[in-house]
């Protein structure tokens, strides 16, 4: 079954970062991601541009609207996501709570739809 997590975070949280703290940021991911190989349940990640640069489109009522920025005000935005393939919710949770984001933000995690069809 696969899982994606997506990761939420408040850009604020990061802004006094520097070069050598987003170094020292994509190594902890990079374990991550690794442990996640090792384990044979990784699928696929990235990271997002920040949502300020999103594009939303909506065709609602028939009317096509553009908006640039994210579709809510949050001070917490979408940053990245990670996609896994495991047995069951369960080991889904155990590798979202190894997952750096969490100690950040939040992890939604959710089941794909295609593996119900």
């Amino acid at each position: 079954m696969r899982y994606t997590f997506l990761l939420y975070s408040n850009p604020a949280d990061f802004a006094h970062m520097g070069p050598e703290d987003w170094a020292k940021e994509k190594e902890v991911y990079g374990a991550y991601i690794g442990a996640l190989q090792e384990a044979g349940v990784f699928v696929d990640t990235d990271w997002l541009h920040p949502a300020d640069t999103a594009t939303t489109i909506t065709l609602k009522d028939g009317e096509k609207r553009i908006q640039d920025g994210p579709f809510a005000e949050t001070q917490e935005t979408l940053g990245g996501f990670f996609t896994i393939d495991v047995p069951d919710l369960d080991a889904a949770l155990a590798w979202a709570e190894k997952c750096p984001a969490a100690k950040h933000g939040k992890i939604e995690i959710r089941a794909s739809a295609m593996d119900s069809v």
